[in-house]
């Protein structure tokens, strides 16, 4: 479909400079630096689990009581603790006042984990500090600013530490998500690769729930704060000041540039920064501990790569399917591969598995079926018909692809929470009846749902990605998934045939790719 703005990425990135390239051990070394006498963790509160498909080995959290955080605060991987733990809150599936409720629960159970920390902590330590990430969609979707706002109020009530900036970084340049002169776009692929379209003007900026009209993110954060913050308020982190290097090439010279740059923010003033490659990411992390270090209060609202980059993690390639199945045993059973999200890139994707794995039986819940009367009787039907498949063949379990859509948010919400209940029940059931190989979740709030409602999953470690850059594959280490490899695969990301490809990984039953 044609555009009313296509831009080609080498015109627009003329006017910048060359990326200054920065090893993710620079970063590293600079956060340790930081935490030499009080160790800093970042708490990721992720939207849906999707967040994670750019991290390697850090623990994932589905429910967030203090003794959950004392788990992930102490489980070590490789002999040392980690910068930062993920937790699966799920609020983008949740009206406004439940996000809220459950950001400001996050956060004070994280904050009395770390008091506790502190308490038994050597005395010549300063105890544990946290940070705060509330990690979100790359195509603008989901609460903002309540999310951002409510994890600031919560710290300061808490700690009386106000918050001086709020950072938004949505770009995601594995999945084709860049920031650039601060308008945020995405890359085309296929035939209109090298092509840029501004993100209002694709299929996610009409979503039921958090549509949105902008694509400048000064007045994105304009509109969605309804002029609370004017677009003229907004710091701008443009390429200039992220790519600012010495002579020599010397990174510091732009972490010093992006330091200087929000000096003065104050009272969660809005940030955005253009990012357009991995570099640009380790630049702006760089910048960002300097501000800290200089004293700034800083929170952030990001998509998934940006973690990686601020803690200075390195690109984790792509898992194979050995790697997948490392140290666990896995079954004869057939794969369950579920699949909830209504993007058109996941409907072309479901085709293209439906099409190729002929060996997979197909399950369709009607939704139809789920919204009117004899919901639980469909539902045991359906549950018979997966477990018994799976003794045999993979199974892929979809939601009908008609989306019943109505003009009110909140009913559009509750739709598609009835139907994610519906989901849950089939895994949850299916999996104490015939437990599969492996289970992927192909959407948002159906990854969320699945991993913490159907498989029960509490504790997990993010393996890494299936696919370059995207795809997480999470180990769950406790309840009846443990040793069962769980996928999470956003709605939005991938080309056709990236469902397919990662199914064929994890299979016994799927046919190999053909030469």
């Amino acid at each position: 479909m044609p555009f009313e703005s296509e831009l080609f990425e080498a015109d627009v990135l003329a006017a910048f400079p060359a990326e200054v390239r920065i090893p993710a051990r620079t970063v590293a070394e600079a956060v340790e630096a930081q935490s030499a006498s009080a160790p800093r963790i970042l708490v990721v509160l992720d939207d849906d689990p999707t967040g994670t498909q750019s991290v390697a080995d850090l623990p994932v959290l589905t429910r967030w009581e203090v003794a959950d955080f004392t788990w992930a605060f102490n489980h070590r991987i490789n002999g040392r603790r980690q910068d930062a733990v993920y937790v699966l809150t799920n609020t983008r599936s949740l009206d406004p006042a439940e996000a809220a409720a459950r950001n400001e629960e996050v956060v004070r159970n994280a904050l009395a984990a770390a008091a506790l920390e502190a308490d038994g902590a050597d005395p010549s330590s300063a105890g544990l500090r946290l940070g705060f990430v509330s990690r979100s969609d790359s195509t603008l979707r989901g609460h903002y600013p309540l999310e951002p706002d409510t994890i600031a109020a919560t710290v300061a009530a808490v700690t009386g530490e106000v918050t001086d900036g709020v950072v938004i970084v949505p770009a995601f340049p594995d999945a084709g998500r860049v920031t650039i002169g601060g308008v945020h776009y995405m890359r085309g692929t296929g035939e209109d690769a090298g092509k840029l379209t501004p993100v209002a003007e694709t299929e996610f900026a009409r979503d039921a729930s958090f549509g949105f009209a902008n694509s400048e993110l000064a007045k994105y954060v304009e509109e969605k704060s309804e002029g609370r913050f004017p677009a003229d308020s907004v710091i701008v982190l443009d390429l200039n000041t992220i790519r600012a290097a010495a002579p020599d090439g010397d990174p510091l010279a732009s972490a010093k540039a992006i330091a200087d740059a929000i000096e003065s923010a104050t009272d969660s003033t809005p940030i955005v920064a253009d990012i357009v490659t991995e570099n640009d990411l380790r630049a702006l992390a760089l910048g960002l501990e300097e501000a800290e270090r200089r004293g700034k209060k800083l929170l952030y609202r990001v998509g998934p790569p940006f973690v990686r980059g601020r803690i200075g993690q390195e690109i984790r390639a792509e898992l194979s399917g050995e790697e997948a199945y490392a140290g666990l045993t896995p079954s004869d059973a057939g794969g369950l591969i579920v699949v909830g999200s209504h993007v058109g890139v996941t409907t072309r994707q479901l085709k293209a598995l439906v099409e190729q794995h002929s060996a997979a039986r197909i399950v369709e819940i009607d939704v139809e079926k789920l919204l009117g009367g004899g919901a639980e009787e469909y539902l045991d039907g359906i549950v018979r018909t997966v477990a018994e498949a799976l003794r045999s063949a993979d199974v892929i379990l979809h939601t009908s692809r008609l989306l019943i859509k109505t003009d009110d948010a909140a009913a559009s919400l509750r739709i598609a929470r009835t139907v994610s209940a519906a989901v849950v029940a089939v895994v949850n059931r299916t999996l104490k009846t015939f437990p599969p190989r492996f289970v992927i979740a192909k959407g948002g709030i159906t990854s969320s749902d699945v991993a913490a409602h159907g498989l029960e999953i509490r504790h997990a470690i993010v393996r890494g990605p299936m696919l370059p850059g995207i795809v997480s594959l999470w180990e769950p280490v406790d309840g009846p998934a443990k040793g069962i490899p769980y996928i999470v695969f956003a709605g939005n990301v991938g080309d056709d045939q990236s469902l397919a490809q990662v199914t064929r990984k994890l299979s016994n039953t799927f046919s190999p790719a053909a030469p």
